[in-house]
C-alpha cells in the first residue's frame, strides 16, 4: 500500500520531472527580443576538474526557451578561443544554463562569456586542476543573510588569491531574524514559491562582492537549511507544519537554488533529488568529500507538534536512536567506500554544521538537535569511517554555527583521553549576526576537544593545503556594514601531517 508520504514525494518528484525534461525542448526559431540585459545576473563556474569545469548564467525574463552563445578562451581578449557553441537556456529552468566543460588541458586558467543576439555577458575566469599540484588554496564560507551585512569578505578571496571557494550552506536566507541593526532589506515576503526563491536568488547576485566572486572563482556548493526553510529535516518541515505544503515548497527551493548555481546538468534528478554529494581531487595532495548533511536527515530527535526544528533538550534517547540519520543510507555508503579508496594525504570532508561533541550549560545530559549532537549514532559511524587505514590526515569542514571553532576530533568524544582522529574547522558567518553566546559562551570550559572559538566575528576560512601541513588563517570582515569595508586576520593555526589537531 502507498503511504501518505510516498504520495507526497511523487507529487513533488512529478513537477520536478517535468522541468527536468524543460532542459530538452528544442528552442523556438524566432529570434529574441531583448529589453534589457540579459546577463544582469553574471556569470558563475563550479566544480572543477582537471579537465573542466562547469559554466553558468540565466537569461532571466524569458518566456520561451532561447540559444545562447558561448566562447571560452586561453586569455583574457578572446584572440586564442578554444571551444565556442551554443547551449538551450530553458524558459521552464528560469533561462539558467548549466554547460559541462570537459577536454581541456590541466591546471591552466580560462576565460569564458556568452551571448544572446547582440547582449554579451560580463567575463568570467575559472580554471581548470592541475594533475599533481603540490599546495592548493581554498576559501570556506557560509552563512550569508543579505539584511545583516555586506559580501565584503569575497573581494578578500579574490585578492589573497584563492583556488576555489567552498560554499557549504545558507547561501540564501529565506527569513529576516534576530535583534540589532540591519544594513540592507529584502523588501519581499518569506518565499514559498518558484517565483519567490528566484527572486531571492536573484537579489543575492545584485551583491557586487558576490557576483565578482562568481566571476573570479570555481565555486564548490552544498546547501543548508535556510535555502529552504530553518531547520527543516529532510521530508520534515519546521516553520511550514503541513507535510504536502512543505514538500511544495522545498521542490520550490531546490529547483531555484539549482537554477542559480554553478552545478552539473543532471544534478537535480527525476525523482526530486539535488544530488550534491560528490567528490573532488587534487593528485595526491587532497581530496574534497563534499556531503549534504540537510536533505537526508531523519526528523530533529524529540521534536513535536510545537517543535519541529532544533532545540536544547535534557533527557531525550532519541539523540543516540541507532536508526537516525544525517546523510542517508546511499550517501554514507558512498563515503565509506571513498575514504576507504583514499589516494590522497589530505582528506578533506566538507559539510554543513558542528560535527563535534557540545557539551551545553544546561547539563551532562543536554544536547542540541539540529547539529550532529541530535544524530549521535550517524556521527559515530562517520568516525569508524574515518578511521579506515586509507586515512592519512582528515579534515572536517563546516559552517553554520556563525562561529569559528578549530576542534579536535575525538575516537570517543566521552573520553578526553582518546585518540584525535580528525581536526575539525568551523568557519563562522561571512554576514550574519554570531551565534548564542548563551550556547557558545562556556563552550572551552566545557570541551576539552575545543582548541579554538570566536564567537564575535564575522568572516571566512583561508586554507593554504601543502604536503606537509595545512595553514590556517581565519579571516574576518571589520565592518559588515560598510560596503568597501576590509579583512584582516584574527588566527592563524597549522596541521602538521601525520598529526591530527592544530599544533
Amino acid at each position: 500500500m502507498i503511504g501518505r508520504r510516498d504520495l507526497l514525494r511523487n507529487a513533488a518528484a512529478l513537477a520536478v520531472a517535468r522541468f527536468v525534461a524543460a532542459g530538452r525542448v528544442a528552442p523556438a526559431a524566432n529570434p529574441v527580443r531583448l529589453v534589457a540585459d540579459p546577463f544582469a545576473l553574471g556569470v558563475a563556474s563550479g566544480d572543477p576538474a582537471t579537465d573542466g569545469f562547469v559554466l553558468w548564467t540565466r537569461v532571466a525574463g524569458i518566456d520561451r526557451d532561447v540559444v545562447v552563445g558561448f566562447e571560452i578562451a586561453a586569455d583574457d581578449r578572446f584572440r586564442r578561443i578554444v571551444r565556442a557553441g551554443r547551449v538551450i537556456a530553458p524558459a521552464a529552468r528560469g533561462g539558467a544554463v548549466h554547460l559541462a566543460v570537459a577536454g581541456l588541458p590541466a591546471g591552466r586558467p580560462w576565460h569564458y562569456r556568452f551571448h544572446l543576439g547582440g547582449a554579451v555577458s560580463r567575463i568570467g575566469r575559472t580554471a581548470t586542476i592541475a594533475e599533481r599540484p603540490d599546495t592548493l588554496r581554498l576559501a570556506l564560507t557560509s552563512c550569508q543573510h543579505w539584511e545583516q551585512g555586506r559580501f565584503t569578505g569575497y573581494r578578500d578571496m579574490i585578492a589573497q588569491g584563492a583556488e576555489a571557494v567552498l560554499q557549504v550552506g545558507d547561501y540564501i536566507y529565506e527569513k529576516s531574524f534576530g535583534a540589532g541593526p540591519d544594513v540592507r532589506a529584502f523588501g519581499a515576503p518569506d518565499p514559498v514559491t518558484l517565483d519567490d526563491y528566484r527572486a531571492r536568488h536573484a537579489l543575492y547576485r545584485t551583491d557586487r562582492d558576490l557576483a565578482d566572486a562568481h566571476a573570479a572563482l570555481p565555486f564548490i556548493v552544498a546547501f543548508d537549511d535556510h535555502e529552504v526553510e530553518n531547520d527543516y529535516a529532510g521530508v520534515h518541515g519546521a516553520a511550514t507544519a503541513d507535510p504536502a505544503a512543505f514538500l511544495l515548497r522545498r521542490a520550490a527551493a531546490y529547483q531555484a537554488y539549482f537554477e542559480h548555481m554553478p552545478l552539473r546538468p543532471d544534478a537535480l534528478r527525476r525523482d526530486g533529488e539535488l544530488r550534491l554529494y560528490r567528490r573532488f581531487g587534487w593528485g595526491d595532495l587532497a581530496s574534497l568529500h563534499v556531503l549534504d548533511t540537510r536533505q537526508y536527515r531523519s526528523a530533529h530527535a524529540c521534536a513535536t507538534a510545537d517543535a519541529r526544528g532544533g532545540q536544547i533538550v535534557t533527557g531525550c534517547a532519541a539523540t543516540a536512536d541507532p536508526g537516525a540519520t544525517m546523510l542517508g543510507a546511499a550517501q554514507a555508503a558512498w563515503l565509506h567506500r571513498g575514504l576507504g579508496a583514499e589516494p590522497a594525504r589530505w582528506s578533506l570532508i566538507a559539510q554543513q554544521t558542528l560535527f563535534s561533541r557540545l557539551m551545553l550549560p544546561q547539563g551532562p545530559d543536554a544536547r542540541y538537535t539540529d547539529i550532529w549532537d541530535g544524530y549521535a549514532a550517524a556521527r559515530d559511524h562517520l568516525v569508524a569511517s574515518l578511521s579506515q587505514p586509507a586515512i592519512g590526515n582528515a579534515v572536517i569542514l563546516g559552517g553554520d554555527v556563525h562561529s569559528f571553532w578549530i576542534n579536535d576530533v575525538k575516537r570517543d568524544f566521552a573520553d578526553p583521553g582518546a585518540a584525535t582522529i580528525a581536526t575539525e574547522l568551523v568557519t563562522t558567518c561571512l554576514a550574519s549576526r554570531n551565534g548564542p553566546a548563551a550556547m557558545f559562551g562556556a563552550a572551552q570550559a566545557l570541551n576539552p576537544h575545543v582548541r579554538f572559538l570566536d564567537n564575535a566575528h564575522a568572516g571566512y576560512v583561508l586554507l593554504d593545503v601543502a604536503r606537509r601541513r595545512v595553514e590556517i588563517d581565519l579571516r574576518v570582515v571589520t565592518d559588515l556594514a560598510d560596503p568597501d569595508g576590509a579583512c584582516a586576520s584574527l588566527a592563524r593555526h597549522a596541521i602538521e601531517d601525520g598529526h591530527a589537531g592544530i599544533v
